[in-house]
């Protein structure tokens, strides 16, 4: 076997060494032999080796990148800057794109035609974070070999391959599960399914819920999370009738306080959004064409619409990996620090990933396109390399709306942390405000509403180190400055003591 070919398999090798982390049981040390000895990148040129390696319908991939979005993107670029992509690498996706930054899709990507809308190759990954746009020459460019529109319906654990709906059988040294999250959706039964209701994951459903606002008039948004917020806000600009319904008490329940929830209800109402909180939906009413026309409530009323969106979460896209390891408690398949599942050689990122949260010492499963891209990094690094470090994610979210061309007011807030404790709020919206969360006296997450770059940069800081806070002159600070600065000395004494 070629020296480098022994290298890299010395390196999985090491970074695949027993591991026993918060409870958490990591597989044993191991490697994962090709069935045939593969030539180095160095003894055939590049792209003679592409040639012969893209003409074997089955023949066996080094590494396999399962799933289409952005931390597949990332991985990507993580195994093309270790020199390990070219002619080794394989990624598999459902879709007939290559990776993008899938949150656009509910934010400028919704935008009517004149108010310039985001559109493909403009936002390939991996732009998000300032990287370069890699469109399907990219992935050609690097040797990278790309399978759309044919998911994997099949693994086979013990021969190491995978099975694709065109009946593709792939052979994998090692294995990355980065299949995301899939919509959660109403039940056909209440009208799930009818024409005119619309779900988003994919740029086709996108594609989709744009040409239905194009005929529009009354438009539903079921879900007041991040995604019946960013959606509701898009629609706004296409000036149609909408409204968001969702069964909590505030919108955004599970991060803003109630507080902050109605600062941001009353800017959604200012522009002609009407809210229904605290409703239950009985089902979806179709008209005599069958096309969606109404939501009933369980009270039994009924508000019209010929257009729904149902933003109701996600649920991580485990099939057909179940047997490689589930977590019960939040979802996703169980990893450790590495994002090594419990079978040998394969690994899981993104949002279908269970991964030890260490800052504060619990597992979690982050929706996020930042841990996506960050999940793959690492995933990639300590698989390529000896990195032996574990994962230190600190959870972050954001979102930006009415960001349209003509607006008003654009907003764009930020969070860093956790939301636990009792909560400070200072700033009056317009311009800013931001909300502090306390536990124990240490500051444990903090939200910033239209802040500056380098206010924006502070939060990070904050909430990774915890400084201790004097709550009561927190509260009497005079605006989110002040505020913001009295945490930031709190920090420096900390780092003085």
């Amino acid at each position: 076997m070629p020296s480098s070919a022994v290298r890299r398999l010395a390196m999985a090798a090491a970074s695949s060494s027993l591991s026993l982390k918060q409870g958490l049981l990591l597989r044993p040390s191991h490697t994962n032999p090709l069935t045939r000895p593969r030539p180095s990148s160095t003894s055939l040129p590049s792209r003679s080796f592409r040639r012969c390696y893209a003409a074997f319908a089955n023949e066996n991939r080094e590494y396999v990148i399962v799933g289409g979005g952005n931390a597949a993107g990332y991985a990507a670029r993580t195994f093309v800057e270790h020199g390990m992509a070219d002619g080794r690498l394989c990624i598999v996706t459902k879709e007939a794109y290559a990776p993008y930054e899938r949150p656009a899709l509910t934010k400028a990507y919704l935008f009517p035609p004149d108010k310039k809308p985001a559109r493909l190759p403009g936002f390939h990954t991996c732009v998000g974070s300032g990287g370069e746009r890699q469109t399907p020459e990219w992935y050609q460019e690097k040797g990278i070999e790309m399978l759309y529109q044919d998911p994997v319906k099949d693994i086979d654990i013990e021969k190491q391959t995978l099975t694709t709906n065109s009946g593709k059988h792939l052979k994998y040294g090692s294995l990355i599960i980065a299949t995301g999250s899939s919509a959660s959706r109403f039940p056909e039964k209440i009208g799930g399914n009818l024409p005119g209701v619309h779900y988003i994951r994919e740029v086709a459903d996108a594609d989709a819920l744009i040409s239905s606002l194009g005929k529009a008039k009354k438009v539903v948004v079921v879900g007041g999370g991040y995604i019946g917020m960013e959606i509701a806000a898009a629609t706004v600009a296409w000036k149609l009738d909408t409204t968001i319904i969702f069964p909590e008490d505030h919108l955004l329940q599970r991060l803003f306080t109630p507080s902050l929830s109605r600062r941001y209800e009353e800017l959604y109402q200012k522009n002609g959004v009407k809210i229904l909180k605290g409703a239950s939906i009985k089902n979806l009413e179709a008209g005599p064409d069958g096309h969606v026309a109404g939501v009933k409530l369980g009270d039994g009323s009924v508000v019209e619409a010929d257009t729904v969106i149902v933003g109701i979460g996600a649920k991580p896209a485990v099939s057909p990996f179940e047997r490689v390891g589930l977590n019960t408690q939040v979802g996703g398949l169980q990893v450790d620090g590495q994002f090594r599942t419990g079978i040998p050689g394969i690994f899981a990122i993104g949002d279908v990933a269970a991964f030890p949260l260490k800052i504060y010492n619990r597992t979690a499963r982050v929706e996020h396109v930042d841990h996506a891209r960050r999940s793959a990094q690492h995933c990639v690094k300590s698989l390529l390399t000896a990195q032996t470090h574990t994962y230190d994610y600190l959870p972050y979210f954001y979102s930006r709306v009415f960001e349209y061309e003509g607006s008003p007011r654009k907003v764009w807030w930020q969070f860093f942390g956790d939301n636990v404790g009792e909560t400070v709020e200072i700033g009056n919206f317009d311009p800013k405000v931001a909300t502090f969360w306390i536990e124990s006296g240490k500051l444990k997450g903090v939200l910033l509403e239209s802040g500056s770059p380098e206010e924006f940069q502070l939060l990070p800081k904050l909430a990774r180190n915890q400084p201790v806070i004097d709550k009561a002159k927190l509260q009497s600070a005079s605006s989110v400055e002040e505020a913001l600065d009295i945490a930031w000395r709190s920090l420096q004494v900390e780092a003085t003591v």
